[in-house]
């Protein structure tokens, strides 16, 4: 038996007046362990599945569940400690606090759990480990490349160990080799056990994972997982 981590039936998510339709009834099951690419060009509504499986954002229709919880029924509060403890976010911008250094950064991603300074910044430390930098600890953003300052950010997302990891568009600010870098970063992230999901509208970098589910329009037009209802490798759906 398969155990789903994201479970999107029929889901919709409208904005304005009148309604517009960002997402307009996706169906989508990932499954643990799972690393998947979520593709297509601007405007086709990737971003807002990216909210609505982060639970930063609440479907307008359809039903989404993130480990079994459906998303409609849970608090404003319950919804900020599922994303605080089981959803780590990785972002294009990399958001690091400037004159910060990265050990602090990556241990700030720890604030909400209630989690002493002293174990913060020893989690935070193993983390730096993990994606590479443990020589870099005590630099500061301004003091890094872009490749490790999106490292620090991917540190900071898997500190508290989530079994879920959402990067949006995390090689868009890289030149090609940095972009590489994290790209197989990702993939021992995966192979250690975290489902990941990637936003991109880079139809290169989705062929690189496993998994890719093309959007557009605001629904699902191809997804290479074997048995889905469109069962092809994603092509000129993405372009």
């Amino acid at each position: 038996m398969t155990n789903k981590i994201v479970s999107l039936s029929d889901v919709e998510r409208a904005y304005g007046e009148p309604p517009v339709l960002a997402c307009a009834g996706v169906t989508l099951s990932i499954t643990q362990g799972e690393l998947v690419a979520i593709v297509g060009p601007s405007g086709s509504g990737k971003s807002t599945l990216l909210n609505l499986i982060g639970t930063l954002d609440r479907p307008t229709a359809g039903t989404a569940r993130i480990e079994g919880r459906d998303v409609q029924a849970l608090s404003d509060r319950e919804l900020s400690a599922l994303r605080a403890h089981r959803i780590g976010f990785v972002f294009q911008q990399f958001h690091l606090a400037d004159g910060v250094t990265a050990i602090d950064n990556v241990a700030d991603g720890l604030l909400y759990l209630g989690v002493r300074r002293a174990e913060r910044r020893a989690r935070a430390a193993a983390a730096l480990e993990r994606v590479g930098l443990g020589h870099r600890m005590t630099h500061k953003p301004g003091q890094l490349s872009g490749g490790e300052r999106q490292r620090v950010a991917i540190a900071r997302a898997v500190v508290g160990e989530p079994p879920l990891l959402l990067a949006d568009e995390p090689t868009g600010n890289l030149d090609s080799a940095s972009g590489t870098t994290i790209v197989e970063l990702l993939h021992e992230l995966n192979r250690q056990g975290t489902t990941i999901v990637v936003i991109t509208h880079d139809a290169e970098l989705a062929a690189r994972l496993p998994r890719q589910v093309a959007i557009r329009d605001g629904v699902v037009v191809s997804d290479s997982a074997p048995g889905s209802d469109s069962d092809a490798r994603v092509g000129t759906e993405a372009a």
